[in-house]
């Protein structure tokens, strides 16, 4: 185990927390940009809207994302201040390049590969564990579809439901239901996102000699990330919300609920099942499946396109960055 000073150890704490922030700020798109294009809420109460509920999650889900990230990504072993450092690089500097361009990337996915990318510098493949590297990259995939139809199924449902009720009528009702389904998602995005900056501090901990994998997660990690990726929240992405709200496909009220509560489906089941998903894949893939459901031209499918290269690169991009950012680390920190 390599020696970890107190004040290397403070900064690295304060950068895990600063990609939290990030990771927030990043996704505050997926929580509240249907309810701002809709018109629902205005854009400083939405993100106060979502900032809440991220930070409420805290006491409705158990820490199994964490654990996933803090111990079942890569061998522990080979972890030490480095390789940290490595993952918080290369995640936060994926998450800076895709909020610039407006792309609505995974900070999950970022950090996951930057994990991969620094252990993988350091000790080669065998520092990764399949089982539970594989778990993130097959939802890659399974994440958005899963969105894609609950949101569907949902809105087909709902029409069918109000096929007779005037569209005035519907509009008003989901205007207001619209209010419950953003809480619902951002709960989930909450219970999945701000758990995996608690596993990278865990990992921080459990490196430094200060917990062990048997151990509980101290209460103060969990509740320090919370807060930060409420934070984030409040400040808010602003040209990922455009895209998410705006350029995918044109919503209604009716629509951003069934994303919305399609997309909090989907995260309410892997938070469960301990899988660190993408909350961006999933409600796209969820705004994706209402549209097309109105017919496949609703949907904007070059931009659709665009933001799926984004999934593809990710990984490795972050991936990349960190193995330098080791390389450097290894030198200078």
């Amino acid at each position: 185990m390599v020696p970890i000073s107190f004040e290397v150890l403070v900064f690295l704490v304060l950068v895990a927390l600063a990609f939290d922030f990030m990771n927030g700020f990043h996704d505050a798109a997926n929580s509240i940009a249907t309810v701002v294009s809709t018109r629902v809420l205005k854009p400083h109460w939405a993100v106060v809207w979502a900032a809440f509920f991220n930070f409420a999650a805290l006491f409705v889900f158990e820490l199994k994302v964490a654990s996933t990230i803090g111990k079942g990504i890569v061998d522990v072993t080979v972890v030490n201040h480095h390789v940290v450092f490595g993952a918080l690089t290369g995640a936060i500097s994926w998450n800076v390049i895709t909020w610039y361009y407006g792309i609505p990337s995974s900070s999950s996915h970022a950090l996951v590969g930057g994990i991969v990318g620094a252990a993988v510098a350091k000790a080669g493949s065998d520092a990764l564990i399949t089982s539970g590297l594989v778990k993130p990259v097959i939802f890659i995939v399974v994440s958005p579809l899963l969105g894609f139809v609950l949101g569907s199924i949902l809105l087909l449902a709902v029409s069918w439901v109000c096929v007779r009720i005037s569209p005035a009528r519907v509009d008003k009702w989901f205007k207001q239901l619209q209010l419950v389904s953003a809480s619902f998602y951002s709960l989930g995005h909450g219970g999945n996102d701000a758990q995996k900056t608690v596993g990278i501090i865990w990992m921080l901990l459990i490196a430094s000699g200060l917990s062990s994998p048997d151990e509980h997660i101290p209460y103060w990690v969990v509740a320090a990330c919370y807060i930060t990726i409420a934070l984030g929240t409040a400040f808010g992405g602003w040209r990922i919300v455009k895209t998410m709200g705006q350029r995918i496909t044109k919503l209604k009220p009716v629509d951003g609920f069934c994303a919305e509560t399609g997309g909090g489906l989907t995260l309410f089941m892997t938070a469960a099942l301990g899988i660190p998903v993408s909350t961006t894949h999933t409600i796209t893939g969820a705004i994706v499946g209402v549209g097309s459901v109105h017919k496949l031209s609703a949907v904007r499918w070059g931009v659709a396109g665009t933001i799926v290269w984004a999934w593809i690169l990710t990984i490795p991009c972050s991936a990349f960055i960190a193995a330098v950012a080791w390389w450097l680390g290894e030198r200078y920190l």
